[in-house]
């Protein structure tokens, strides 16, 4: 499908990821169960509302993505490759700064054509964006027309994984009539994906209507209605009622109230950890944070809040990815535990994952067995969103997928742990942690890559910055009646053309 020189494909496809793999949840037979033979748009609840207004370049991207708004020039299989997305082959040339997409004959779904021109000025826009979406954090990319259906996307050093890096659903495609004089894009009805965006209201609610010109085919849903509920008990219960067909993160202690047959779970490459801020507040202290790190108890967390649907945390990567167990080392250059000395600290969670305030509460009794004083605060992520990236607590509980960004078990750690880090909840700026991850990601070869990436690790996890708790697997509740819900252990993807009832 593809030809790129046999040297590079190693730097093209990294090697397996995951150990799980990706699937459809239901029976995929043909048959309908509700009004056999009638199209029937879909019932979605998701647990994330918009944050911003539906920008593609924050965490917005990807409820675009996962309702099959969006697509970019690839997209990851379920080993963690590249495949064709709106490119169908590419190539690089001997620097490994230039990279020609060839693309496939496509059109947007305003009716206009997907051409290299578009494809160059949307990936402008994209490396323009301020702050630039965590996939192209610290890498200046430059794209440009090289014929009606070639891109030339170049890179300033050497980026072995900007294949990976482009099926982030930040770098998503749009119309030219989606970028306004703002800066702002406007995903309704401008983007590529099987689903048009064709009614936002607020952040509660959106309809999707099928856009038929997909290239990858007609969609068998005739169109999707999605609600944004942060409540998981409310997700859970609109599934038992039968008000939605399909609802996400469905909290463990709900697991057992619903249809056996309705729950289905995927080993994911997510965490849960307790981020520190390192740069201002209680935790600048070094000190502070080890004694923090000494007061966790990760087992906690997972048998008292997760309920078996986790495992204690061993690292950054956890044990869906087959290979960092055998690659990790210990952390390196922590600092001796002070006394807390009854110091005050805020601790931030938020509730659309309805397990972290309860981990959050475990923590903070932790804390303040410790010495700690800790007051929680608890949001839905829209509201807290801003406020974690401004370092506004001296602590946070978050979740987070290793592999969400790119696929590459490099890239995140250039988002959330160096000093230009764009989703950074820790405000870490260590020059040891810099250089480590900026050596990782000149590494073209999968097995040093991931060498190279446990060596990171143990810098960071070093400076206890973090301290992760939990490796997760993620429920979604799909209708019996619903037939090729997709069960990303990315978590990218959950409606496509095969999902129907």
């Amino acid at each position: 499908m593809r030809s790129p020189r046999p040297r590079l494909i190693a730097g093209l496809l990294l090697a397996p990821l995951l150990s799980g793999c990706f699937s459809s949840a239901g029976n995929d037979s043909s048959s309908d169960s509700r009004d056999s033979g009638k199209e029937r748009r879909l019932r979605v609840a998701l647990a994330f509302p918009p944050a911003e207004n539906y920008s593609p370049y924050g965490q917005d991207a990807f409820d675009l993505s996962r309702l099959g708004v969006t697509e970019g020039l690839t997209r990851l299989d379920a080993n963690g490759s590249a495949v064709p997305g709106l490119a169908e082959s590419w190539s690089s040339d001997k620097s490994g700064k230039n990279w020609v997409f060839t693309l496939r004959d496509a059109k947007f779904q305003d009716g206009t054509d997907v051409t290299a021109e578009a494809v160059a000025s949307a990936l402008t826009h994209t490396a323009g964006a301020d702050p630039a979406p965590s996939a192209v954090s610290g890498v200046k990319l430059t794209a440009e027309a090289v014929g009606d259906n070639r891109v030339e996307v170049s890179t300033a050093e050497a980026d072995p994984v900007l294949p990976l890096r482009l099926s982030n659903p930040s770098l998503a495609v749009f119309s030219s009539k989606a970028y306004g004089k703002d800066g702002k894009v406007n995903p309704v009805g401008t983007a590529t994906g099987p689903f048009e965006l064709t009614r936002i209201t607020g952040a509660t609610a959106a309809s999707l209507d099928r856009f038929d010109d997909y290239w990858g085919g007609r969609a068998q849903a005739s169109g999707v209605d999605a609600k944004f509920v942060s409540d998981g008990t409310a997700r859970a219960n609109a599934l038992r009622t039968g008000d939605v067909d399909i609802a996400e993160a469905i909290p463990v202690a709900q697991v057992t109230a619903l249809d056996k047959n309705t729950v289905h779970e995927v080993d994911t490459a997510r965490n849960t950890s307790l981020y520190l801020n390192t740069r201002t507040g209680v935790f600048k202290d070094a000190g502070l944070r080890a004694a923090a790190r000494k007061a966790v108890d990760a087992s906690a967390v997972a048998e008292g809040v997760y309920e078996g649907y986790a495992e204690p945390a061993q690292g950054l990567y956890g044990p869906a990815l087959s290979w960092a167990a055998g690659k990790r080392t210990e952390p390196t250059g922590r600092a001796k535990a002070a006394d807390p000395q009854g110091r005050s600290i805020t601790l931030a969670t938020y509730n659309d994952r309805p397990e972290l305030p309860e981990a959050a509460q475990v923590l903070q009794q932790q804390l303040k067995k410790a010495g700690f004083t800790v007051k929680l605060e608890v949001r839905a992520y829209a509201r807290l969103e801003s406020d974690l990236l401004a370092g506004k607590f001296d602590a946070s509980v978050a979740s987070r997928n290793m592999m969400l960004d790119t696929g590459d078990p490099v890239t995140v750690l250039a988002g959330d742990y160096t000093c230009e880090g764009s989703y950074n909840l820790s405000r870490l700026c260590d020059k040891s942690v810099d250089r480590l991850v900026a050596a990782a990601q000149t590494e073209s070869d999968p097995v040093k890559r991931q060498d190279a990436a446990m060596k990171a690790e143990a810098a960071i996890l070093g400076t206890d910055a973090v301290i992760p708790l939990v490796h997760l697997k993620v429920v979604t509740g799909v209708g019996a009646s619903v037939k090729g819900t997709l069960l990303d252990p990315y978590e990218r993807d959950l409606v496509g053309i095969g999902t129907r009832l």
